[in-house]
């Protein structure tokens, strides 16, 4: 029997007049295309949903990963903190410091988050920028998560979320490429946090977290205030700047590497 195009089954499921849940499992071409209807329903064009979705397939490494990676933060803060802050790392962080003192000092000003923790983040997630940002493509990865039924309702939310990046034209198609959550840029946001918090620093009209460094630092900053950063405390664990991180990391581990790399930048400032 020949096989439906994915075409087809998008112009049939998208003259339902109300979008539908997207159901995880079952036949993959029918999920994407539901959730194609669910983009149109939130104000996505068809143009961009069919550029995005049209020849997205499964990634089954996509999955594997996933289902190990969890042993990442079962170590303890020392053996974690010693693969991830060392001296390359905290010469390169006062580097960017002083190179962007400028930006920093309006950003921490305007957010009131100290620039050694922005830094920080940054060099643990992508070695400011210089490093890894994730080398798979976004869609097929939300795409593959989202269709396994493990966390669907969440990944559905990042899949329309990556869409609504590309509608809103801050990234280009080619540029949606990321990590193996679809996390995305210098300091690897989620869709959904590139939409919430994501700043126009540089006021070029996009919010550009990949390219733009303005952009990078100042949403860093605004997802740590929106979520209850207090200027001027400390950061460290029992504190609420500790607790403003979780949106960041849940991982008591990590915020405690972010808070331990800022006060190893922060000496001498």
């Amino acid at each position: 029997m020949k096989e439906i195009g994915l075409g087809v089954v998008l112009s049939m499921l998208l003259v339902s007049s109300s979008a539908q849940a997207a159901q995880c499992g079952g036949d993959f071409r029918t999920f994407v295309a539901t959730i194609s209807n669910e983009a149109a329903a939130q104000g996505i064009s068809q143009e961009v949903s069919a550029s995005a979705l049209g020849d997205v397939t499964q990634d089954p490494a996509v999955l594997a990963f996933d289902r190990r990676q969890y042993g990442t933060f079962k170590k303890s803060f020392e053996q974690y903190v010693s693969t991830r802050v060392g001296a390359g790392r905290i010469n390169m962080g006062r580097s960017m410091l002083q190179r962007y003192a400028s930006l920093l000092d309006q950003i921490e000003r305007q957010y009131g988050v100290p620039r050694q923790i922005i830094v920080a983040i940054w060099g643990l997630e992508t070695d400011f920028g210089k490093g890894d940002m994730g080398r798979l493509p976004v869609f097929r990865v939300l795409s593959t998560m989202a269709h396994d039924c493990r966390r669907t309702d969440l990944f559905q939310r990042e899949l329309l979320s990556a869409l609504k990046i590309v509608q809103r034209g801050d990234l280009r198609l080619s540029d949606m490429v990321g990590a193996y959550a679809g996390e995305l840029g210098q300091t690897q946001f989620l869709p959904s946090s590139y939409i919430k918090y994501g700043v126009d620093y540089d006021g070029d009209g996009r919010v550009d977290l990949r390219h733009s460094v303005p952009d990078v630092l100042a949403s860093t900053a605004n997802l740590l205030k929106t979520n209850g950063w207090r200027a001027g405390e400390p950061y460290g664990e029992g504190t609420a700047n500790f607790e403003a991180m979780r949106e960041w990391n849940r991982a008591v581990v990590y915020r405690k590497t972010i808070a331990y790399f800022a006060d190893r930048l922060g000496q001498g400032l």
